[in-house]
């Protein structure tokens, strides 16, 4: 069993769950910085929505 796999079989049907997590993850994150990085933040958090979502 490799990496990814394992990686597959820890997401399975959580992929709602981790993508929440991700939006919280991502709003705690912008109350700590400057409003300035706010974009890059949220671009960052839809780029691993996106890979969560593309994982099968």
């Amino acid at each position: 069993m490799g990496f990814t796999d394992k990686i597959k079989g820890l997401i399975g049907g959580n992929k709602e769950t981790i993508k929440t997590g991700v939006d919280k993850a991502a709003d705690l994150v912008q109350t700590k910085t400057p409003d300035s990085v706010d974009a890059q933040v949220e671009k960052g958090a839809d780029v691993v929505k996106d890979v969560v979502d593309k994982i099968d």
